[in-house]
């Protein structure tokens, strides 16, 4: 019986489908804001998580 983590695994040519429709949906110039909005709010959530661990510890 086939695993369902082969269909869920990504390979080479979906990668390179996501990649070139994202292109083409956001364009060059508009990428870098959207992974540093991304970057951004990753490190606030890690940044509540600790505050939170914190609390919990006190």
């Amino acid at each position: 019986m086939i695993s369902l983590s082969i269909f869920l695994a990504p390979g080479p040519w979906q990668i390179v489908l996501i990649v070139v429709v994202v292109l083409l949906l956001f364009g060059g110039k508009k990428i870098p804001e959207l992974m540093r909005g991304l970057g951004s709010g990753i490190k606030e959530f890690k940044d509540a998580s600790k505050e939170d661990d914190k609390d919990k510890k006190e």
